[in-house]
Parts: structure tokens; sequence; C-alpha cells
């Protein structure tokens, strides 16, 4: 290659460096502050906050890529197009393949920016509640405080008070969700109501098929497996309605499988649970004790908490409410 044809060379990579550049940083900057604060799951959550800000640097990182694509096949097809007269050849041939600079620096580029992603994944799931997601019955990390309020749940002393964590246990069934609260005498409702400002350690469990608790705006999923309770952390930030779906192929009804949730004030949320506990005083005392997972067809009820008058081995130690004959 000549000298001047290097110097021309030369000269188109600070073009498509420059426009690349410019336009990359314009975009990324567009998108960061008009298209970012705005990007589901939104910021109900602490995990919504941290989800949608990974997805917003993930995204940043990724337009200029193809930006850069973009810019390049537009220069290419106006400067090097074969319908100009004189038009240089767009292939680098042996010059390319032996630029030991360009070689150098793209893959240092690139393998910095795979370490530092890797990282940052790492942080999200060990430091960010496992980015919402179930975490099994052994979480690798809680957050303060969560295992005295799941320890009290369980032991039957548990009574929550505003600034501590508020354990809610999610029951799925064919084909819907409710909600037991050990922290007001563990009444079940089909509402699931959360305070403000709150660490809520949801224990996910189900009585028959396999389900998925997916609280979208939340940004919490979690499976729901028959006799396993599965963890998931959050903390509200947020007033507002959230939609819980079912996002595991569970029968015949699943898609129906949803229902609403709210955020509301601590004051008010200890005015709804503290009279719901009243209300539903009754039924609770029929429920099974407070667990975190559950055997309905102990009662011989083929799935149900109604029992159908005979004894099935399923559950070869108990009865609600009594021993079983195999005792």
């Amino acid at each position: 290659m000549s000298p001047q044809n290097s110097k021309s060379e030369v000269g188109h990579l600070r073009r498509i460096a420059v426009v690349w550049v410019v336009v990359s940083v314009v975009a990324d900057l567009l998108f960061w502050f008009l298209v970012g604060p705005h990007v589901p799951p939104g910021r109900m959550t602490e995990t919504a906050i941290n989800n949608q800000r990974t997805f917003n640097i993930l995204f940043v990182i990724a337009l200029p890529v193809l930006i850069g694509v973009w810019v390049y096949l537009g220069y290419a097809a106006t400067v090097w197009s074969a319908k100009r007269d004189g038009a240089p050849e767009s292939v680098g041939g042996e010059a390319a393949r032996t630029n030991q600079k360009a070689q150098v620096w793209w893959m240092s580029v690139t393998s910095v920016i795979v370490i530092l992603l890797a990282v940052y994944g790492f942080y999200a799931v060990v430091v960010e509640h496992g980015s919402g997601g179930g975490e099994g019955p052994n979480p690798v990390w809680s957050p303060e405080g969560a295992i005295q309020a799941e320890t009290a749940a369980l032991g039957g002393g548990s009574s929550w008070t505003p600034g501590h964590v508020l354990v809610v246990q999610v029951i799925g069934q064919q084909w819907k969700f409710t909600y037991r609260y050990p922290g007001f005498g563990g009444f079940e409702s089909d509402q699931l109501i959360l305070p403000n400002h709150t660490t809520i350690a949801f224990n996910v469990t189900s009585l028959d098929v396999i389900h998925s608790f997916w609280a979208y705006q939340l940004s919490v999923k979690a499976d729901a497996n028959p006799q396993v309770n599965n963890v998931a952390y959050t903390e509200t930030k947020q007033l507002g309605s959230f939609v819980v779906r079912c996002s595991e192929l569970c029968g015949l009804w699943h898609g129906s499988m949803f229902n609403d949730g709210r955020i509301v004030s601590q004051s008010d949320f200890t005015n709804w649970a503290t009279s719901t506990q009243t209300a539903n005083a009754a039924n609770t005392a029929h429920l099974p004790p407070f667990a975190w997972t559950y055997v309905p067809d102990a009662n011989g009820a083929s799935g149900g908490f109604y029992p159908d008058g005979t004894f099935t081995p399923y559950s070869p130690s108990e009865i609600y409410g009594a021993k079983s004959p195999a005792s």
C-alpha cells in the first residue's frame, strides 16, 4: 500500500470513528434520560429498580455496537459503492490481516467488556437479592432481619411491626394464588397487600402442581413447587397496583390464574391486616398451622382441604387436626 493510499484509508477510519462516537454519545444520552426511566418493570420495588438499571446499562453498552454497524454500512454504501468511478477497494486484504494494533485493540476492548459484565452480573445476583428471583429454601444472601422474621413466623411468635421484614407466604394451586400473613395470626387472603418502604420475604410453595409466582411490576418471580419453599426478597419503594400471574403452564385454566395486588402506606396496611385478621379468625382456625409447605391430601382430600371420609397414604405422618392411623 502506497503512503498516499495509507493516508486515504486512515482518513476513512477517522471519519467513521468521529461519526460513530458522536451519534453513539447522543443516542446513549437520549435513551438514558428520556427512555430509561420508563423501561419495565418500573420502580415499585428495589429489585425492579435494580433490574431496570441493569437493562439500561446493557442497552447503553449495546447501542454503540448497533450504531457502529449502521455507520459502517452507511459509509461503505456511500463512499465505496461499486457504482462510483474510482471507488477504493472496501476489503482490507493483507493490510487488515497483519494489523497487530487493530487486533490487540479488538481483543482488549471486547475482553474488558465481557469481564466487566460478568462482574456486574455476579454483583446483581449476590447483592441485589438474586434479581428478584426465587433462590430456593436456603438463599445465598438474605436482607438484614429476614432470617429472624422467618424463624419467628415458623415458630408462631411472629408479630409484624412497621420497619421490620414482612413475611408473606404465596400459595399456588389450580388455579389461583392465595397469601398467608404469619405476622397477623396466619390468616389467608386472596389479596396481596404490601406496606411501602418495607422488605418483603416471599415464601412461595404449591398445593398441587408446579406454578410460578410472577409479580411483574415488583420484579419478583419464583417457582411454586409442591413440598418446596422457594424464597424471594424485595423492598417496596412506591405506592400503586400490580398484577400477579402464573408463568408456568399448570393446566387448563393457567391463563386465568392471576390477581391484583397493591402497595399501600404502612398505616393503611396495618389497618387492613388487623381488620382482616379479625374478620377471618373463624376461618383461620380451620387452617393447618403455619408451615413452609403443606400436604393437602393429608385429610384424604385428594388435593384439597375437604375430607372425603377416607385416609390416603400420601401423608403417612399427619392428618390435619389429629394424628394419622399410621402414627
